[in-house]
């Protein structure tokens, strides 16, 4: 199945939607979110098939501020991901380096819930050391 492309310009109070691959595949809407229906049925009526076969990827020309905000919010995410990846990296060097849950949780401005939730897997393992050396018998010197 091909994909066509409708690319769809504000014209008014219309999306006015035409696809590059077609030559005189033209059709118009009143929402963008009507654009890629109405693009499969002009392309379908143009090569006589049926709509249900064709594929339609829909490129709407965005104004400059829409261009902009999508940026941002794409950087933000970035950004947002970064700090979760040092957080991460922080929270697991400090209980590594024995802090405490509630320390750890102090110095990054978090609470110990979310410190626990965050490294469970290096809570887990300093609990299994603690309960090691609990298991060890403890040898003490008899005096008599």
């Amino acid at each position: 199945m091909k994909t066509y492309t409708a690319v769809c310009r504000r014209s008014g109070d219309w999306w006015a939607i035409s696809v590059p691959e077609l030559k005189g595949v033209h059709t118009q809407a009143r929402r963008l979110d009507q654009a890629e229906g109405m693009a499969r049925d002009a392309i379908a009526l143009m090569l006589e098939v049926d709509p249900a076969t064709v594929a339609v990827d829909v490129r709407p020309e965005l104004p400059e501020v829409v261009s902009h905000a999508l940026a941002a919010r794409r950087a933000a995410r970035q950004a947002e991901e970064a700090a979760e990846q040092a957080t991460a990296t922080a929270v697991q060097s400090l209980l590594g380096d024995g802090y405490t849950v509630r320390d750890a949780g102090a110095l990054l401005h978090l609470s110990p819930q979310r410190i626990s939730q965050i490294a469970p897997g290096v809570r887990a393992s300093a609990k299994a050391v603690a309960a090691t050396r609990a298991e060890r018998p403890v040898v003490r010197e008899r005096v008599d």
